[in-house]
């Protein structure tokens, strides 16, 4: 179901959160649908501040984080497949130790940290600046992620 970012359908009386949701996400400047329980714990304070006149936006980022045998990773943010014209790496590939940053026009549209750890703050700031930054300095691990946005 379409919504705003108020989670309010074409109906005002009518809200939609969780799964069935493809809202307008004021921060990715697109609409999103997530299928994961954080919407379904997230969005409905919004859509019942929406329901009683309050019209707050949800613009809380995507987010999710899995364990995957020697692998733990965190997922900050959305971007579609062909939705960004490069891929910024901080770390160690081999070593399995990285962040990587989707990026479309130097602008970061979502950051995945692989066994790298307490930097998901740091990419939700970045994502959520929205600002164009040069894309060499995500990459230099001199740079605290924390100056970028």
């Amino acid at each position: 179901m379409v919504v705003d970012a108020t989670l309010a359908t074409s109906d005002p009386a009518i809200c939609a959160v969780g799964d069935i949701a493809r809202a307008a996400h004021p921060v990715l400047g697109t609409r999103v649908r997530v299928e994961h329980w954080a919407n379904a714990l997230n969005q409905p304070a919004t859509a019942a501040a929406t329901m009683l006149g309050d019209h707050a936006t949800y613009d809380r980022l995507p987010y999710f984080f899995t364990d995957q045998y020697d692998l733990g990773m965190e997922y900050t943010g959305h971007v579609v497949p062909g939705g960004y014209d490069r891929v910024v790496f901080r770390g160690d590939l081999d070593a399995r130790e990285f962040v990587a940053f989707w990026c479309r026009q130097d602008r970061v549209l979502a950051g995945m940290n692989v066994n790298v750890w307490d930097v998901a703050d740091q990419v939700k700031a970045l994502i959520g600046s929205g600002r164009a930054i040069d894309p060499r300095r995500p990459a230099d691990p001199d740079q605290p992620l924390d100056g970028l946005g």
